[in-house]
């Protein structure tokens, strides 16, 4: 059945990014994805999948380099990485949720011209075909229209440089890059999603959960040692997109995402 297209939206738009470890897990992933149909209003999705990226490459005999975390993305790479996020991870998940009755549609930032990157400069660490996403190079008005036509943007983490190059992007970043972008066009808040309760005080107990951060909360959590590296630049996207107009972020666990569980980050 065709969405009309004249629907309008009202209310707020929730964008939720999901983690490489719910998508590599099937269970995990089924019940999100199960639970977000369920979830009324405006939304979009983000998604990674970077294990399943690694596992291809090796299958292919390409190396896999990761620096603090981020994978270096050579021309092989970049052809694996397309492949699994914007073939078999995208469109996995958008069958999914067709099943489940939520109209989704898949993207890359090329499609629509949706999402422009540039590619990262090579000093002082040359991550190859990797992009950074300027807010105001994301068409709004386009995902907009999406919006209104009752459909469900399902973005991986490819875009594209406007000539032509396709670039692999962090999907945390894409996903706070849309939040920012979309807030111009209405309310937006942020929910990332991954395997843990939220912000914890210590990575191995769930129920030391941090149920809210500002910026003194953060400061003394880092002075602590409390938030691991990994955590940091997730906390830095969320002041980062609070800064730019959106309304909220919410750190917490992929099951928890029909109750008020996890870490609410705020100015």
């Amino acid at each position: 059945m065709i969405a009309d297209e004249t629907k309008k939206t009202s209310g707020f738009l929730r964008v939720f990014k999901i983690g490489g470890n719910v998508v590599d897990n099937p269970e995990a992933l089924d019940r999100f994805l199960r639970d977000f149909t369920k979830i009324e209003g405006p939304k979009a999705l983000v998604h990674g999948g970077g294990k399943e990226a690694t596992r291809l490459s090796a299958a292919l005999g390409i190396e896999t380099t990761m620096i603090e975390g981020r994978r270096v993305t050579t021309r092989e790479t970049l052809d694996v990485v397309t492949m699994v996020y914007a073939g078999l991870i995208n469109k996995r998940v958008v069958a999914k949720l067709q099943a489940l009755g939520c109209d989704a549609i898949g993207l890359t930032g090329a499609d629509g011209n949706c999402i422009r990157a540039s590619r990262r400069p090579a000093k002082p660490i040359d991550y190859g075909f990797v992009g950074d996403i300027d807010p105001k190079d994301i068409d709004s008005g386009f995902i907009m229209k999406l919006i209104e036509s009752g459909r469900v943007p399902v973005f991986c983490a490819i875009t594209h440089d406007g000539g032509g190059t396709l670039l692999n992007c962090n999907a945390d970043s894409v996903a706070s890059a849309v939040a920012m972008a979309m807030s111009r066009e209405m309310p937006t808040d942020l929910i990332f999603c991954f395997e843990k309760e939220g912000v914890l005080e210590n990575v191995d107990d769930p129920d030391s959960l941090v149920e809210h951060i500002d910026p003194a909360v953060y400061a003394s959590l880092r002075k602590r040692g409390a938030v691991n590296a990994g955590m940091i630049p997730k906390i830095d996207n969320a002041f980062k997109a609070i800064d730019n107009g959106v309304g909220s972020v919410t750190i917490k666990h992929s099951d928890n995402i029909l109750n008020e569980r996890g870490t609410k980050i705020s100015r």
